[in-house]
């Protein structure tokens, strides 16, 4: 019988509003750890809550499974490396930089005077960066892709 402080997987579940699938993933990949089973079901540390919170964050911050995996110590707490997160700030605030400057480009080919968008030099550098970022990318694969 369970204690006061423990939730099955049915009631974890629920509470975080994720499905028991990802919960046994999740399990499975250690980042987090059931104490027991009562009958087929397994049993978790009410902890487990705050510990799916911090997933569901890391995640929405864009890390990795296996980031935020070593972001616990083996009892579940949290240890969190400040320079991997100022990392991922930085990450972040490129990210926001590039999306800033795609939006404002395309408002304003929308709302260019030109007849045709692509006779507008700005809507036209639009392009070739577009073009060039793509080409980049294209080659870090294969330069990863070639190192594997």
């Amino acid at each position: 019988m369970k204690a006061q402080n423990e939730l099955d997987i049915a009631q974890v579940s629920k509470l975080s509003g994720m499905p028991a699938s990802t919960l046994r993933y999740y399990e499975e990949r250690a980042l987090i750890k059931s104490i027991g089973r009562e009958g087929l079901k397994r049993i978790f540390p009410l902890s487990v809550i705050d510990q799916l919170a911090l997933i569901s964050l890391g995640r929405y911050a864009g890390f990795s499974l296996d980031e935020i995996a070593m972001m616990f110590s083996p009892n579940g707490r949290a240890k969190l490396d400040r320079a991997q997160l100022l990392e991922k700030a930085d990450e972040l605030t490129n990210t926001i930089q590039q999306l800033t400057a795609m939006r404002d480009g395309i408002v304003h080919v929308a709302n260019c005077p030109k007849t045709n968008q692509l006779d507008c030099p700005r809507f036209q550098t639009l392009v070739k960066s577009a073009a060039r970022k793509q080409l980049m990318e294209k080659r870090v694969r294969k330069t990863s892709h070639h190192q594997k």
